[in-house]
């Protein structure tokens, strides 16, 4: 259920720079998830095509880029892509990292008419 809250203030954002740059219509909006935000895809879509009715951003296609995990060691400096259950680094086994990439969620580009 978390993915409404998000997907309403993905919406506004994307209706006040439509606004903004004096759009009539949402074509496309390009969103990035990092897989580790839990976020579904079919979810946000779900959401999105209730929120958006009504709204320049009726017929919008929503196009996910998701990131999947990355840590770097702050060890050895190893940047690696963790697995499901083991999150050691690969270069030295430590477990002192940092995660890098994996939980963005931002709108990367709205495409307008």
């Amino acid at each position: 259920m978390h993915e409404l809250s998000i997907t309403q203030s993905m919406l506004g954002i994307v209706l006040e720079q439509t606004e903004k740059a004096g759009a009539r219509k949402v074509n496309r909006i390009n969103l990035v998830i990092g897989e580790m935000c839990g976020y579904v895809e079919e979810c946000v879509q779900f959401y999105f095509d209730f929120l958006a009715k009504g709204t320049p951003a009726e017929k919008a296609v929503l196009s996910f880029k998701m990131v999947p995990p990355e840590a770097r060691c702050r060890e050895c400096g190893t940047t690696f892509q963790p697995g499901e259950f083991n999150w050691s680094c690969t270069g030295c086994g430590s477990v002192n990292i940092e995660i890098t990439a994996g939980k963005e969620l931002f709108v990367e580009s709205i495409e307008v008419d």
